[in-house]
């Protein structure tokens, strides 16, 4: 690769809590996010915008340089995160469901994902949400309509 690359390759990434239990309660939330915040911006080449989310999921508003391997990197923010939690915080508190999902967004949306991520729960408590930053699974699309 090239050691000068230009990208701009923002995402807004989102996971589930096991069955979409409430298991990120407040005690394990500002650790969880703490936890993610260092990680992502230990990671060479991440960029964190915001880190959000209610007691069933998580959201998160990043750049990605293009040497990063998406799916591998959010699978080790799933896993050392529950390990973290589940060994330092508080004995089998979370578990993840399986998967992720995964938007792109333009740079000029920065501003509002962000601000969509912060305020997640007041999104959630107002039912202002927004489907396409909700969604998991493929299925979730095929219900709103959206196939690919």
């Amino acid at each position: 690769m090239s050691d000068s690359v230009y990208s701009e390759i923002n995402f807004h990434i989102t996971w589930h809590t096991k069955s979409s239990l409430p298991m990120l309660t407040p005690a394990i939330e500002n650790r969880l996010y703490h936890y993610l915040t260092h990680k992502i911006i230990e990671t060479p080449g991440a960029y964190l915008h915001a880190n959000g989310g209610i007691a069933t999921h998580v959201h998160i508003g990043v750049s990605l340089e293009p040497n990063i391997l998406v799916s591998d990197w959010i699978g080790k923010l799933k896993g050392g995160s529950s390990h973290y939690i589940n060994h330092e915080v508080q004995p089998k508190a979370i578990e993840w469901q399986r998967g992720y999902g995964i938007v792109t967004f333009g740079t000029r949306d920065l501003k509002w994902v962000v601000e969509y991520i912060e305020n997640q729960k007041e999104h959630h408590k107002r039912g202002t949400i927004h489907d396409r930053l909700e969604r998991i699974t493929e299925d979730d699309a095929k219900a709103a309509g959206e196939g690919r």
